[in-house]
C-alpha cells in the first residue's frame, strides 16, 4: 500500500483557520491551536449575542413608545392594553417608527385609541 502524505491539507485547514482568525491580537491569530480555540468562543459569543441584540431593540422601542405616548398623557401599558382592545394590530417595531418619524400619524392613533 503506498503511503499517504497529508500535509497538504492540514496545511490548507490551517490556514483557512488562521484567515478566520485574522485581526484577533497575540497567538490567536498566529498561533493554530489558540485560533481555533478563539475561534469556536467567537461562535458562542456571535450566537448568544444575536439573541441579546433582539432584546435590545425591543427594549429600544418600549422605551421609545413610552416617551411618545406619555407625551400625549398616557402610559405605555395602558397604551398597549387600549391598542389591543381596539383590535389595531400594529407590533412595537412600527409604533416606534411611526413616533420617531411620523408624529402626527401617531397623534391619530393615540387619539383613536383613547376614543371611546
Amino acid at each position: 500500500m503506498t503511503r499517504v502524505k497529508r500535509g497538504v491539507m492540514v496545511k490548507k485547514r490551517h490556514k483557512k483557520l488562521l484567515e478566520l482568525t485574522k485581526g484577533y491580537r497575540h497567538g490567536r491569530s498566529k498561533l493554530v491551536k489558540v485560533a481555533k480555540q478563539a475561534t469556536l468562543k467567537a461562535g458562542v459569543y456571535a450566537t448568544r449575542d444575536r439573541k441579546v441584540k433582539k432584546r435590545k431593540f425591543r427594549q429600544l422601542w418600549i422605551i421609545r413608545l413610552n416617551a411618545a405616548v406619555r407625551a400625549h398623557g398616557m402610559i405605555y401599558s395602558k397604551f398597549i392594553k387600549a391598542l389591543h382592545d381596539k383590535k389595531i394590530e400594529l407590533d412595537r417595531k412600527v409604533l416606534s417608527d411611526i413616533a420617531l418619524n411620523n408624529p402626527e400619524e401617531f397623534t391619530k392613533i393615540i387619539e383613536r385609541v383613547k376614543s371611546k
